[in-house]
């Protein structure tokens, strides 16, 4: 006999009360006579959502206010799924303004956290809920901190998103643009990995250290030649980014060959002029010319070769190669 496993973040009708479903439909007539009968407002369904979590997700704010009036405490209010949301996360990720409201008036917490660590203010700021920012920041929501399980907070995801409006609130009221999550990443090293030319512009502007560090020392101008943001290479190099500052703990790696490695013959172009040429010949270093024959670009080899880089560079310890020309044949 088969058994259906039951899924803990997907809704079942069956498993929803009465009074769930209706706060779920905006049902005012039933639910006022369900409440009328003494029907309970907190029973869960097999996501853990309550009556109170199905009004607040689906917007029924006539339902949400008679289900607060038919249990006034702040634990009903403070009420928490299987995942942690409680009714305050789930309305300000829909952008319910209403709800999010009374649930702060009523005494919900602007700051409570799912089992990932989200806050209501991370959730705002992912769905592009300006309005309903607004509104929790007014409440106390912290603007500053982790809202989320890597420590990636509001900041980070604004910057990500590119809303040129919410990064300018948030900067507005005190972010840190500076902040770091588990791995040492800042909101301009966001901008400059994913390509988010708005948003590294407006963090730039706001006094954002365009040669900040990540745990693996990674820089921003690094992870943009590594993606092949070349707008985002143009405005960082523009900005005071440091094409010679060493991306990785045994000081041989640069953004040059990052661009090298990765084919990105244009970021390599802007880069060339720019970068120390020290890398190509001194001991304990890797010339670029390494890394464009690792990542088998021609063009991009041909492009440092006519600029000058040697094809008889040093020894390389980091790949075990004596020259280019010997990790050529071995690739070959």
């Amino acid at each position: 006999r088969l058994v259906k496993q039951m899924d803990f973040t997907e809704a079942y009708a069956d498993t929803c009360s009465t009074v769930g479903l209706a706060a779920r439909e905006g049902n005012v007539k039933v639910l006022r006579k369900l409440l009328k009968k003494g029907r309970s407002v907190d029973v869960a369904d097999n996501r853990g959502w309550m009556p109170i979590h199905e009004a607040a997700y689906h917007n029924s704010v006539e339902c949400l206010q008679m289900l607060i009036n038919a249990d006034s405490s702040e634990n009903y209010i403070k009420m928490k799924t299987f995942e942690g949301f409680c009714a305050l996360h789930l309305a300000a990720s829909q952008g319910h303004w209403k709800i999010v409201q009374i649930l702060l008036e009523a005494g919900a917490d602007p700051n409570a956290t799912t089992l990932e660590e989200t806050t209501p203010l991370f959730l705002a700021v992912e769905n592009g809920q300006i309005d309903v920012l607004k509104l929790l920041l007014q409440h106390g929501a912290n603007v500053n901190g982790s809202h989320s399980m890597c420590g990636w907070n509001s900041l980070h995801q604004a910057s990500f998103q590119e809303n040129a409006e919410i990064i300018k609130l948030l900067l507005k009221k005190g972010a840190n643009k500076e902040c770091q999550d588990d791995f040492g990443i800042t909101p301009l090293f966001v901008a400059a990995q994913y390509g988010k030319l708005e948003s590294l512009s407006i963090l730039i502007s706001s006094g954002a250290n365009v040669n900040c560090q990540a745990l693996d020392k990674a820089t921003p101008l690094f992870i943009a030649a590594q993606e092949g943001h070349t707008k985002c290479v143009e405005l960082l190099l523009s900005s005071g980014a440091d094409p010679d500052l060493y991306c990785n703990e045994d000081n041989w790696q640069l953004p040059i060959h990052a661009a090298a490695q990765m084919g990105h013959t244009k970021i390599l172009d802007l880069l060339i002029p720019l970068t120390n040429r020290a890398c190509d010949t001194e001991l304990n270093k890797v010339s670029p010319v390494y890394s464009a024959v690792f990542g088998g670009h021609e063009d991009c080899l041909e492009i440092l070769l006519r600029n000058g880089y040697s094809p008889d560079a040093q020894a390389c310890l980091v790949f075990g190669f004596s020259s280019p020309v010997c990790m050529a044949f071995q690739k070959e």
